[in-house]
C-alpha cells in the first residue's frame, strides 16, 4: 500500500469513493471543499492506493508539520470501506510510515461519530490506539435515534408535546421547505450577535453549498403570519444521518415555540425518508476554559427530544 498526494484529476473518483464508503460524508467530498475561497486553505489531502486502487482516503491539512484533518470542516479522518481488520491495520501503519518519511510531528484526526457509519465497525480506530494514537479531545453531542414505528410527538416530553400541538392551532405557525436563505440569514445573524459570535457560514458560503450540493442541504422555515421568525438549515451528511446545522429564531417570537415545532418538522421529514438519526450538533460551554466543558442546560433542552448523547472524538499521534 502506498499514500499519494491528491490532485484535481482525482476528484471523480475521490468523491466516489466517499460516497461509497462506510464512513464518509459530505465534510469529506471534493465538491464541498470547493465552496472555500481557493487559497483560503493550504489542503494536503492523502489517497491510499493499493496496486492502483483507491482503499482510503484522508482529508486535511499540514500546519507546523502536523497534519490535521479535518480542516474547513466538520469532520474528518481516515474514510475506508468496510474493512477487514487486517486491512485497517495496513492503513493506519502505512499512514504512520508516509507521516515519518514526510517530516510530520504528529497526527490530529477527528473523526464522523459511529452513527454516521453505515455498518458499525471499529476496526480503523483500533487500529490507530493500538498503533500509538490517543484519544486527546472529546465533545459531547446529542442525536434522535429515528424510528417509523414510533409516533413523533409522543417521544418528547410532555412540555415539549403541548408546545408543537400549539403550534399548529393556537400559534397558527407555517413551516415551509424552501430556499429563502434571504430570510434566514438574518435570523442567523442575529441569533448569533446575542452570544457574541458571528455563523461559520457567510451568506454566500451557504448560497454556494447549495450550489454544490444541492441534495444535502434543505431549509426548515418557520413563519408567523406570513413573517419569517426562525429555521432549521439541515446538512444531510450522508444516507445516514441528517445534521440540525443551524437552528435559529427571533427572540422576540421565542413565545410561539419555533425551534420545538421546527424540529417535529425536520424529525419526521428524516424518520419518512429513511434516514437514521438526527444529529442536533455538540453541546459544549464555549466560554469555559476546558473545551470539553458540558453546556448542561443545553444537553438538557436536547434530551426533551429523545436525544442521547453521542461523543465526537480526536485521536492524535505524536511522532
Amino acid at each position: 500500500m502506498e499514500i499519494i498526494n491528491y490532485t484535481e484529476e482525482w476528484k471523480e473518483k475521490w468523491d466516489n469513493f466517499i460516497l461509497e464508503s462506510n464512513n464518509g460524508t459530505m465534510f469529506h467530498l471534493q465538491r464541498f471543499f470547493d465552496y472555500h475561497t481557493p487559497g483560503k486553505f493550504n489542503f494536503h489531502h492523502l489517497i491510499f492506493l493499493d496496486k492502483g486502487n483507491i482503499k482510503a482516503l484522508l482529508p486535511g491539512a499540514i500546519i507546523n508539520n502536523v497534519f490535521e484533518s479535518p480542516i474547513g470542516a466538520s469532520y474528518g479522518s481516515i474514510v475506508t470501506k468496510d474493512v477487514k481488520f487486517v486491512e485497517a491495520m495496513e492503513i493506519v501503519s502505512t499512514l504512520i510510515e508516509w507521516g515519518k518519511k514526510n517530516g510530520i510531528k504528529e497526527f490530529t484526526l477527528t473523526s464522523a461519530p459511529m452513527i454516521y457509519e453505515k455498518h458499525p465497525n471499529q476496526n480503523l480506530d483500533f487500529a490507530m490506539l493500538w498503533q500509538g494514537f490517543k484519544y486527546s479531545l472529546h465533545y459531547i453531542s446529542s442525536a434522535i435515534k429515528l424510528d417509523k414505528n414510533v409516533d413523533i410527538i409522543e417521544r418528547f416530553s410532555p412540555t415539549i408535546r403541548r408546545n408543537i400541538r400549539k403550534s399548529f392551532t393556537d400559534f397558527n405557525l407555517k413551516i415551509e421547505i424552501n430556499d429563502r436563505y434571504d430570510q434566514f440569514y438574518p435570523i442567523l445573524l442575529d441569533n448569533k450577535a446575542r452570544h457574541g459570535v458571528k455563523p461559520t457560514h457567510t451568506y454566500d458560503d451557504l448560497i454556494k453549498l447549495t450550489e454544490l450540493l444541492p441534495d444535502n442541504l434543505k431549509l426548515f422555515m418557520v413563519y408567523k403570519d406570513e413573517k419569517p421568525i426562525a429555521g432549521s438549515l439541515m446538512f444531510f451528511a450522508n444516507r445516514t444521518v441528517a445534521i440540525c446545522f443551524y437552528n435559529m429564531l427571533y427572540y422576540e417570537y421565542a413565545q410561539y415555540k419555533p425551534i420545538q415545532r421546527v424540529m417535529y418538522e425536520v424529525v419526521k421529514y428524516c424518520t419518512e425518508n429513511d434516514y437514521q438519526y438526527v444529529d442536533i450538533g455538540v453541546s459544549q460551554d464555549t466560554k469555559a476554559e476546558n473545551p470539553m466543558t458540558p453546556s448542561i442546560s443545553l444537553i438538557d433542552f436536547k434530551e426533551k427530544f429523545d436525544a442521547k448523547t453521542i461523543m465526537r472524538n480526536t485521536l492524535n499521534l505524536k511522532l
